[in-house]
């Protein structure tokens, strides 16, 4: 075999450090934040690398959308609703900021409950052991009837919902986001899978009802996404749903003729799961943002960003 002997270093050509082209310099760095000055002093003290400048970006992006008035959609989870965000998306709805939101089948639930009685998230795992889980009454009763009622007006699951929060006697509306759209006619849709939700347990579930209110839904949803050019859709929270509703609302709209070429897309989440990656930033074209971190931090700070920007 050939015998390597070290190779030498003498001939290596180099070049002055001056010349190179670098990633990072001293003027995208941070500065420290001083105590007592304003959120918008903090906002500048960020450093224009990474995260910091997608994030920066972002807010930038949702008020250019604002001013324009074009479309800023959010699709969601339940676990924003979880979390304590219902009264901040409440605010951006009130402003106009956000122009429409689409939930999965869990968040009516979370929604719900929080107008009812100003809790919701049970134990799981000790509800199950006796086989109570999911089994309050009023959440399955009163859901399911809305539905039923709703579709045979052929009216959607959200805003069903909303209607009837918004009417009833529910001591804590003023923090339901389905009521809000209700109320100041934002659409909310609501996108289900049979057997996700713990209201298809319950003897007043009409499969029927709720497939067919969630295709009105989507339907709905696709109308909205047909307008998004120039626009931004957010996905909180909803690693599988939300992405793979997104994606088909999208087909239909450019099959359909609609113009949605150039917008912007956000996927917010403590994990990058693969569809919102794909489905929500890689696929559909245009600018596309993932902000990683816990909701109830990243999301709040997004929205003050937003009304600094606005």
């Amino acid at each position: 075999m050939k015998k390597f002997s070290p190779i030498d270093l003498k001939k290596v050509k180099t070049y002055p450090l001056k010349r190179r082209m670098s990633k990072v310099s001293l003027s995208d760095f941070g500065t420290p934040f001083k105590p007592g000055k304003s959120f918008k002093d903090f906002l500048s003290s960020l450093p224009g690398i990474l995260a910091a400048k997608d994030f920066k970006e972002v807010a930038d992006t949702i008020a250019k959308a604002y001013r324009k008035r074009k479309p800023i959609v959010l699709g969601m989870g339940a676990h924003p609703v979880k979390v304590g965000l219902n009264p901040i998306i409440i605010d951006l709805m009130r402003r106009r900021i956000i122009t429409a939101i689409a939930m999965n089948g869990a968040g009516i639930i979370h929604d719900f409950e929080l107008a009812s009685a100003g809790k919701t998230s049970e134990d799981v795992a000790e509800s199950l052991i006796h086989g109570s889980f999911g089994m309050a009454e009023e959440t399955g009763k009163i859901l399911n009837q809305a539905i039923i009622k709703g579709v045979s007006k052929k009216i959607g699951i959200g805003e069903s919902i909303g209607r009837e929060i918004l009417r009833g006697r529910y001591p804590y509306k003023d923090k339901s986001i389905l009521a809000t759209g209700a109320k100041l006619n934002i659409p909310v849709t609501v996108h289900v899978a049979i057997g996700t939700d713990i209201i298809h347990m319950h003897p007043s579930a009409d499969g029927s009802a709720i497939g067919e209110g969630s295709h009105i839904d989507f339907r709905t949803f696709t109308s909205v996404i047909s307008q998004l050019e120039g626009g931004v859709y957010i996905n909180l929270g909803s690693a599988v749903i939300m992405p793979e509703v997104f994606l088909k609302a999208l087909t239909i709209a450019r099959n359909l003729g609609h113009k949605v070429k150039k917008f912007t897309t956000v996927n917010m989440d403590f994990i990058q799961h693969y569809r919102p990656s794909v489905n929500v930033l890689a696929r559909p074209g245009g600018k596309g943002y993932a902000l990683t971190g816990h909701h109830e931090v990243m999301f709040p700070l997004l929205a003050a960003a937003v009304l600094e920007r606005i």
